[in-house]
């Protein structure tokens, strides 16, 4: 996100003669609203100073230090920036909600980072935000929705480009329709030649059949033939299409969605999976029909015109010049309506798109729907929804056919005039009728491209829309990406977390200075408050996030240089979120380890204490589990989910909360088995009931990022620090309910003895 603008001459001049010359600019943010107007001011921030700016004018200045309560507010109509300045909360600047109110927001955090910072002489660093832009710099105009795309800036001999780039290996295939193509407009001159010479060689308007029948019926075998031949290259030209374009598709969707798996995690949740899943099946199909059906039309437009053109001339140049009557101000509307219909067009596909996104989500979370019985409002919502998009698909569709059909009639006044000019010309003698036939087909065929031309706008602006939606998925950069040439070491699980500083917004540490050793084979419980950093830990080992400062070692070496593939396959995971994928429960048990045999399965099942109510299922280990596996209880899924990463044996296991889902009866298996999976294996265990630690060899306690203690459990509880108070708390409350439990017993049996 931008926090640094650039300041106009006038307003920079105001500012470099107010600031001091102790101070640093950081931030340089716009403001668009003052005294209820609409202005292009800006406010500056150095490490102590406000400075608003309009004009070349200094409109006020407010001290950052010692200044406190920093706060955005939206108001009616606009939002605004706010201070508590000599203890007096100040209205500092106004703005346009929407557009600015995510970099404000970023700024509050800046001054009150500024204000904590204590050492005067340490020259402060700007804070970074990596939130995409919602907004185009250059026009101002909101980019489609869930991407970097200005629909009006994009640069479109650079999409065109790059899509040439990527035909690279089919465009033989892909340039045999264009071939086809200057066959056919080769042959439409041809046809019209032939009808000419029978309509004055053998069809005499006045007395009939003026020549004999067999040359008749030749010119006839002609004209059949080449439509015969016509509509063989046409099937061979649509073959090709076909083979060519499920070619580019196929590689298309393969590439993109091995972009996909390579970007990191955070680029992917920035995204809906309607919207991913929209790139890789619609866009993509919209290339493919832009490429090997649309723009093969198009060139054979555009070669009949050019050819059409030069040839009428020669025949007539007289009746050429009809032809020009209506083209300047047929491309001078279509010129106009370009932007319009494009605009139409990109509404309705937002729209769409919103549509998409919301049923998606619906089916989604369809058990939280069921669950707080609110059907009818969801289907409102959907209803309102597909009715904003229908009427907006409507009205383009009166629109269009309105405007077009017009631009048709306007095209076709040429065709009239040549018309009433030939039939003057052939009243007088001086032209025959079947060359007053040729020539208006000639004519036809400038038409037909004239009226095909008002189509265009719409399919390019479709087109570019679903390409740049494409490549910005191709030309992202990775977050977290391999070095050059990354090892593929064979992990033995010694792992050292130097000093890492890390946080999901740059300003905003969820972890601090964190450090920790772990050796082969230890068992490390990670306990700790919510959003204490736990599972953030896990992801930084994972390496599903760099670090923003430090470094993690896994057996001396930076992970960072250790190949991601590499890291990975030999870690096992069970997260808090068991995700089971659609299949049987063998093929998800086996999926960290696809060839694995039915014995290895049947084996991590029991480790798990999963075999005993998989074999109960209707048809055990091939018992399909339904999308997420949904139809099985959450212990259940947690299972499955356990023995998945037992089979797949890695050196380093991560468990977080993997008995959370379990009753206490399967609990207490499952630390059985727990005893005998982590054995010669590093396993770090993220747990809020503590009781699932107790073979911990140490535990790590985390408080507000910051590694609060790290020991064995009985010399954590000696020193009566952060975990001993989480022990006495569930304690306490294992107490409570089981005092609850035994007298709801007591009540029972009172009760039953007073009905006895």
């Amino acid at each position: 996100m931008k926090l640094m603008y650039d300041l106009p001459a006038d307003d920079k001049a105001a500012f470099d003669a107010a600031v001091g010359s102790d101070e640093k600019l950081m931030y340089c943010l716009p403001f668009t609203i003052h005294e209820n107007k609409f202005v292009k001011g800006y406010m500056a921030f150095t490490n102590k100073t406000m400075y608003k700016l309009l004009n070349g004018e200094l409109l006020g200045t407010w001290p950052i230090i010692g200044s406190t309560d920093f706060k955005t507010e939206v108001m009616y109509g606009c939002c605004g920036f706010y201070a508590k300045v000599d203890g007096a909360t100040t209205l500092i600047c106004q703005f346009v909600s929407g557009r600015d109110l995510p970099r404000y927001a970023v700024i509050v955090k800046a001054c009150e980072i500024l204000n904590e910072q204590k050492d005067e002489n340490k020259e402060p660093t700007p804070i970074t935000n990596s939130t995409p832009e919602r907004f185009c710099p250059e026009c101002g105009h909101p980019y489609i929705n869930a991407t970097t795309i200005c629909p009006y800036c994009m640069d479109k001999k650079e999409i065109y480009k790059k899509l040439f780039a990527m035909t690279k290996g089919i465009r033989l295939m892909m340039s045999f329709p264009f071939l086809v193509a200057i066959f056919s407009v080769l042959f439409q001159f041809v046809v019209p030649y032939i009808e000419g010479q029978a309509i004055d060689k053998y069809i005499n308007p006045s007395s009939g059949v003026s020549g004999p029948l067999s040359g008749f019926i030749s010119i006839v075998i002609a004209i059949v033939s080449i439509d015969l031949f016509q509509r063989a290259l046409g099937v061979l030209q649509g073959r090709f299409s076909a083979i060519a374009g499920n070619k580019f598709t196929l590689m298309l969707k393969t590439v993109l969605y091995e972009k996909l798996q390579s970007l990191s995690l955070a680029s992917l949740q920035r995204r809906t999976t309607g919207d991913l899943m929209g790139r890789v099946n619609n866009d993509t199909s919209v290339m493919q029909g832009f490429v090997t059906s649309q723009l093969p039309t198009y060139f054979i437009q555009v070669v009949t015109f050019l050819v059409s053109l030069p040839v009428l001339a020669i025949m007539n140049w007289r009746i050429c010049l009809f032809i020009f009557v209506p083209i300047p101000l047929v491309i001078f509307i279509t010129s106009k309506v370009w932007d319009f219909v494009r605009s139409r067009n990109l509404k309705l596909w937002v729209l769409s798109t919103r549509t998409g996104y919301l049923l998606h989500d619906i089916l989604n979370g369809i058990r939280v729907v069921k669950g707080f019985g609110t059907e009818e409002y969801e289907i409102t919502r959907f209803k309102e929804s597909s009715i904003k998009s229908s009427g907006q698909s409507e009205s383009n569709a009166k629109i269009f056919d309105t405007i077009f059909p017009l631009l048709g009639l306007l095209i076709r006044i040429g065709s009239y005039f040549i018309l009433l000019y030939g039939y003057m010309m052939i009243f007088r003698g001086k032209m025959e009728l079947g060359f007053l036939h040729q020539i208006n087909s000639y004519a036809n065929m400038v038409y037909a491209p004239l009226m095909y031309i008002t189509f265009i706008p719409r399919n390019i602006s479709n087109f570019l829309t679903s390409a740049s939606k494409v490549f910005e998925i191709l030309e992202e950069e990775p977050e977290v990406k391999d070095i050059g040439l990354p090892l593929d070491i064979s992990i033995e699980g010694e792992i050292d977390v130097n000093n890492i500083t890390f946080g999901y917004q740059s300003y905003n540490p969820v972890l601090e200075n964190v450090s920790v050793h772990i050796e082969p084979g230890e068992m490390i419980g990670i306990v700790g408050h919510s959003g204490s950093g736990k599972s953030t830990l896990i992801n930084l080992i994972m390496r599903l996030y760099d670090v923003n400062e430090g470094e993690i070692l896994i057996d001396d070496v930076n992970i960072k240089d250790i190949s991601q593939t590499a890291l990975r396959s030999q870690m096992g995971v069970v997260l808090q979120e068991t995700f089971l994928f659609s299949g049987t429960v063998q093929d998800n048990i086996r999926y960290s380890k696809p060839f694995a045999t039915e014995e290895e399965v049947i084996r991590a099942a029991r480790a798990a204490n999963a075999h005993d109510f998989i074999v109960n299922l209707p048809e055990g280990y091939n018992t399909l589990v339904g999308e997420k596996g949904y139809s099985m209880s959450g212990g259940e899924r947690q299972r499955i989910a356990i023995a998945r990463a037992i089979i797949h044996d890695p050196k380093i296991l991560i468990l977080d909360e993997a008995t959370a889902s379990l009753d206490t009866e399967t609990e207490k298996l499952i630390q059985d088995a727990m005893v005998k999976l982590v054995k010669n294996r590093t396993t770090l265990a993220i747990a809020h009931r503590l009781s699932t630690l107790r073979n911990a060899d140490k535990l790590l306690v985390l408080d507000h990022g910051r590694v609060a203690e790290f020991g064995t459990h009985s010399e954590l509880l000696a020193n009566k620090g952060i975990y001993w108070k989480l022990v006495m708390a569930q304690r306490k409350m294992s107490q409570d309910v089981e005092r609850t439990q035994a007298e709801k017993h007591a009540e029972k049996q009172l009760a039953s003895a007073a009905a006895k």
